[in-house]
């Protein structure tokens, strides 16, 4: 007659990550990206509300529109990674929700600086929206482009 004893050890290591705040995402270029992202669509709207002059009232105003939508956006997914809040909600495919997001933000922006810029009339804070809905646009092609390389691209360990 044998017996088995199975014996089970559990080590927890705690780190200096461990905390509630992930300050060491914001130090990552996916994080160096949301906060150029953040800091372009915020200057962008506070060109466009500071403006004394809207030559094209509809034109700026789907412009401003988009722009707080997605910085609202951003914003939220920003505090997320800042938070490890996507950790919590397993049931969200976060970096698939993320890529929705970006594609959506990054053609409707363009095209929003698009608008901008054909009915600024030179209106000097309204081009530098302008422009820097364009710098917005390419951060979140390249994010998107980063993003989509880490989560869709081959994998590390494949071989053909």
């Amino acid at each position: 007659m044998s017996h088995t004893v199975m014996t089970t050890t559990t080590t927890t290591v705690r780190s200096s990550g461990d905390g509630v705040l992930n300050l060491g995402y914001s130090r990552t270029i996916p994080g160096l990206l949301k906060i150029g992202q953040l800091l372009s669509l915020l200057i962008v709207l506070l060109c466009i509300r500071l403006s004394n002059g809207w030559p094209s009232w509809a034109a700026f105003q789907f412009f401003e529109v988009v722009v707080l939508w997605f910085l609202v956006a951003f914003l939220i997914f920003f505090l997320m990674h800042l938070f490890r809040l996507q950790t919590k909600m397993p049931c969200i495919n976060w970096p698939l929700t993320e890529f929705f997001h970006y594609s959506v933000g990054s053609v409707l922006i363009f095209i929003a600086s698009i608008v901008a810029a054909v009915k600024c009339e030179g209106v000097s804070s309204l081009v530098v929206a302008s422009v820097f809905g364009f710098i917005a646009t390419f951060l979140m092609v390249v994010n998107l482009w980063t993003s989509y390389s880490v989560t869709c691209g081959p994998t590390a360990g494949a071989s053909v």
